[in-house]
């Protein structure tokens, strides 16, 4: 019998390998344990994260929850300048005064971030097997990103293990289960390896985890929480209390069963941690699997790619980065990435998420945490980049958290716009917490972006161009659209020289310009990231009223408004302006390239209807990743991605792509802020550029900004053949389309509308009328 079990699971283990082998762009595979944090595998269900070691004789599990924060509320947050001082500052700058303008704005409009928090990581679950002599045989380590799944195989002793690991949505826990091919070879011991004020008490088969997130580094405060681990084994074995451990004895199959709640909007956690671990325990991890693998799908299998073939002979994940990151193209490592990327994202942001993924996505790594910028919410790029694949990617209900979240903002932005600014609406700048700071920060050449909130709200609109959900508009995106326009609205002032609407004092994240004195500056009126992302909240807002055919009034007042900001200009040396003077950076080489948003995400410039603009962000680009000390980050190459995208030019776009392998990626695929960057001093796990790299790579293949869908605008060489399925474009459409030597061979949309629609194919456009909910055809 033992001999049978053991050929069943190693027939097993085989057969998973071949089906992995033959399927290379849904599964990562490795042939060791990972030593470390960035190489282990990451599991999440929208509110925990998991990294996943895959140790042998010990075995360890890394923790996050979203809602696992420290510092609370700060009633004196907003009291900062207050309208009458901000009249006098605007003076000074409209008089010309930038030197006086940028001294009297550094006094009065910093703000302090007391009690301002983090989200936390809270440790690790460890389990330690006995009778682990020698080196294992027949390793593998997996994550199936078709099923989310995680897995890992060996031979030890001449005994199989086998075990799995999912983090279920629809049952809200970390699952994991333990199989052996020897009856009774299951000897282990469970413990906690917290990182959080915590005690942890062990009754029967349950570690018991009761704590606060108190972290001094960032101010006073902190949830509360409780975390359950639950152990059950087969009749055979034994589960008992030893000490603040679990000692599991004799099993020949064990289950753990996790949950972490904290008391954030949740005054019954507790009990609710309770509940969800009891109810996960009497189900058979079959069953758990079975409902976390059907809900998973149902999202991630809606779209497939195809990029090219595997020219690599190697054969795991590890190896296949190895190339990558030496600079070696492989399509087949690109469309790996590109649906790594689609997990992560499902992962991380669910529709019940309570939060929306930040600057670590699910999973924190205990080192942004400790930085000066925490590990938080920043909105002048990077939660932004986040939620870029979210619609294109056809992964629209992932979007659900961060519209809460803006709802949250806006609640606590309303505070900030009448005691600061003396407006309407709502306003918050670059960094955001949990808990309704919606200041700026304590340093203004960062923290002064007042279009910051508006840049992410941005994201309402668009996710109503892609679905066309007037039921959306109407109760969530155009509500909040709405409050973010009547912000600006009140906010804007005639510069008397021109008569166009300013905004301002504002920046543009994170840069100065040089001044006529040789001084540098940070604060201005209008920096183009403000009039790029004002006349987009203004065009949304006037676009919904008239879909919805409401606020008739308010729309004419917006669509005189958008008429007077000042327009898009190159400057002398060819750049597109980043300011509303004509004046450059202090600091060249600088990462941050926010004038560009016009080109995207916005669309406002393209290289069909403004070619003098949309060269003026080409020269730009160039001017800056050309710079002997271009301050070259994951975010910068994930921006890059779509700006190329956007200029149709493949070949540059591609070529960010694999500066993101060759720079950015860790063997885990997981993308990194580099050390030297913001005071870093290691490399630091970012979520940004995944997401950025995913909505990229889309948009290589398929636009939709510019009233068409354009087929293949920005196709690299590397690509020459491929397919994809299930990609999606404005006006609720999916398409599926294939192509060769860059020419589309056949394609097919789907649209939720019966509609008209130009498309851009192989050189020609044309209009094509499509049916609702049929498969039309195009070509």
């Amino acid at each position: 019998m033992k001999l049978k079990a053991l050929l069943t699971l190693v027939s097993l283990a085989l057969s998973s390998l071949g089906a992995m082998a033959a399927d290379g762009s849904q599964t990562l595979r490795y042939s060791q344990p990972s030593q470390k944090w960035m190489g282990a595998t990451p599991l999440g269900n929208g509110r925990l994260g998991a990294m996943v070691y895959g140790g042998t004789g010990r075995e360890t599990i890394a923790l996050s929850e979203l809602t696992l924060w420290s510092g609370q509320p700060d009633p004196d947050c907003n009291n900062l300048v207050g309208p009458e001082r901000l009249r006098e500052i605007r003076s000074v700058f409209l008089s010309g005064d930038y030197k006086l303008g940028n001294e009297m704005g550094w006094r009065s409009m910093n703000g302090h971030g007391r009690s301002f928090g983090t989200n936390l990581p809270l440790g690790a679950i460890v389990i330690e097997q006995d009778g682990h002599d020698g080196t294992p045989s027949a390793y593998a380590r997996e994550l199936m990103l078709d099923e989310a799944l995680a897995r890992v195989h060996y031979i030890n002793n001449g005994i199989t293990y086998q075990r799995e690991y999912l983090c279920s949505n629809p049952d809200q826990v970390l699952a994991v289960n333990y199989k052996a091919s020897h009856r009774g070879a299951i000897n282990v011991m469970v413990s906690m390896d917290l990182l959080r004020h915590a005690t942890v008490e062990a009754h029967g088969d349950m570690l018991d985890i009761m704590g606060d997130a108190r972290f001094d580094k960032f101010g006073e405060g902190g949830v509360r929480f409780r975390g359950l681990l639950r152990v059950l084994t087969d009749a055979g074995g034994t589960v008992c209390a030893d000490g603040n451990r679990l000692a599991v004895s004799g099993a020949t199959t064990m289950t753990l069963v996790f949950d972490l709640r904290t008391d954030y909007q949740n005054l019954k956690y507790r009990e609710l941690c309770y509940e969800t671990v009891r109810k996960a325990s009497a189900q058979p991890f079959d069953q758990l699997k079975h409902s976390h693998v059907a809900d998973y799908k149902a999202l991630f299998s809606r779209m497939q790619i195809d990029l090219g073939p595997n020219t690599s002979s190697a054969t795991t994940t590890d190896q296949l980065f190895s190339d990558a990151h030496k600079g070696t193209p492989n399509p087949a490592f690109d469309a790996l990435f590109f649906q790594y990327g689609r997990y992560m994202q499902i992962s991380s942001s669910r529709e019940n998420s309570p939060l929306p993924s930040n600057l670590q996505g699910a999973w924190n790594d205990n080192l942004a945490c400790n930085m000066p910028w925490t590990c938080d919410y920043h909105l002048d790029v990077n939660i932004e980049q986040n939620y870029w694949s979210a619609n294109i990617a056809n992964m629209a209900e992932t979007n659900t958290p961060l519209f809460g979240y803006i709802a949250l903002l806006a609640k606590h932005g309303h505070d900030t716009a009448r005691k600061m600014y003396g407006c309407g609406g709502w306003v918050t700048h670059t960094i955001n917490n949990v808990w309704g700071d919606t200041a700026p920060g304590n340093s203004l050449n960062w923290a002064l972006n007042v279009t910051a909130g508006a840049w992410m709200a941005t994201h309402l609109w668009t996710h109503y161009e892609f679905t066309q959900d007037r039921d959306y508009l109407r109760q969530t995106g155009y509500p909040l659209l709405k409050e973010t326009a009547q912000f600006f609205v009140d906010y804007m002032v005639e510069d008397p020289k021109t008569g166009y609407l300013l905004s301002g004092p504002s920046i543009s994240p994170e840069n100065g310009f040089r001044g006529d004195d040789g001084r540098s500056y940070s604060l201005s009126m209008m920096p183009t990231i403000d009039r790029a992302t004002i006349y987009e909240i203004y065009h949304a807002c006037i676009e919904a009223s008239k879909v919805l055919d409401i606020d008739t009034d308010f729309r004419t007042r917006l669509e005189r408004d958008i008429k007077r900001l000042p327009p898009y200009w190159v400057r002398k040396n060819g750049e597109l302006a980043e300011w509303l003077l004509d004046v450059g950076r202090d600091d060249p080489s600088h990462r941050h390239a926010s004038h560009l948003l016009a080109l995207y995400p916005y669309g406002h410039i393209t290289p069909e209807g403004t070619p003098e603009l949309a060269r003026g962000c080409e020269t730009f680009l160039t001017n800056q990743s050309s710079h002997p000390n271009w301050e070259d980050t994951e975010w910068t190459r994930g921006n890059n991605i779509n700006f190329y995208a956007r200029l149709h030019n493949g070949e540059k776009a591609y070529e960010s792509l694999i500066g993101l392998y060759t720079g950015f990626m860790c063997e885990n695929l997981m993308t990194v802020s580099p050390a030297g960057v913001a005071g870093a001093q290691e490399d630091i796990f970012s979520f940004d550029a995944t997401e950025a790299a995913v909505a990229g790579t889309c948009e290589m293949l398929l636009q939709s900004h510019n009233g068409s869908l354009d087929f293949l605008p920005a196709l690299p060489k590397a690509w020459s053949t491929g397919s994809v399925r299930g990609i999606c474009a404005r006006g609720a459409i999916v398409a599926d389309f294939s192509w060769k030597n860059g020419r589309v061979t056949g394609a097919t949309l789907r649209s939720k509308i019966s509609q008209k629609v130009n498309v851009h194919i192989n050189g020609t456009t044309r209009t094509v009328e499509l049916k609702a909910n049929k498969a039309n055809k195009i070509l």
